[in-house]
């Protein structure tokens, strides 16, 4: 598979529209779901999603190939995106009807618990962003792209093993850097 998605992108890369609708109907699911669970709002959530097959698009050409994979190049593209749209929105108000259908049936959400999931997941976000390289790609392959150890392993070129072993580090790191709050991911 990754031998497939460097065909696709080198094809790309030269021009052919359809291997980047190839890449595109690949990758758009897993970026949707890494985006929105970060700004929980659908609207946004489909905005970014688009966005950053937008910009994967434009710099199409400076993606290289040498180790890296593409859905960590797209996950990064998201990632900065949906931080960019979180800074701007910190303080809008958000419509009744948004925060109604934000919210699971039966809960009625509360100003103070959004509160605190946007303070835990800044915190989160800030923390993940300490970590080292092949950390953050780990924590976002497994956690908001949802992948597998053995697909994360396949996409970074590793084995099961030291996915495990990267991904046991980083929440090591991020219980140091989080406040106790902080729900973490066992």
């Amino acid at each position: 598979m990754p031998g497939d998605v460097s065909a696709l992108v080198a094809r790309a890369q030269a021009g052919d529209v359809e291997a980047f609708g190839e890449i595109y109907g690949r990758y758009v699911d897993q970026v949707h779901r890494q985006v929105y669970r970060r700004v929980l709002d659908r609207e946004a959530a489909e905005d970014l999603t688009s966005e950053t097959f937008v910009r994967a698009l434009a710099n199409l050409s400076s993606f290289r190939q040498r180790g890296s994979d593409f859905g960590a190049w797209l996950a990064t593209i998201a990632r900065n995106l949906t931080i960019n749209w979180q800074r701007s929105h910190q303080r809008r108000e958000r419509p009744v009807a948004e925060l109604r259908d934000a919210a699971p049936v039966g809960r009625v959400p509360s100003p103070e618990a959004d509160a605190v999931a946007n303070l835990t997941r800044e915190a989160l976000l800030a923390g993940i962003e300490q970590l080292k390289p092949d950390q953050q790609r780990v924590v976002a392959l497994r956690y908001f792209g949802e992948l597998s150890i053995e697909e994360t392993a396949t996409k970074l070129g590793k084995t099961p093993s030291a996915v495990k072993g990267l991904q046991y580090k980083a929440l090591q790191a991020l219980r140091g850097l989080l406040p106790a709050a902080a729900v973490m991911p066992a």
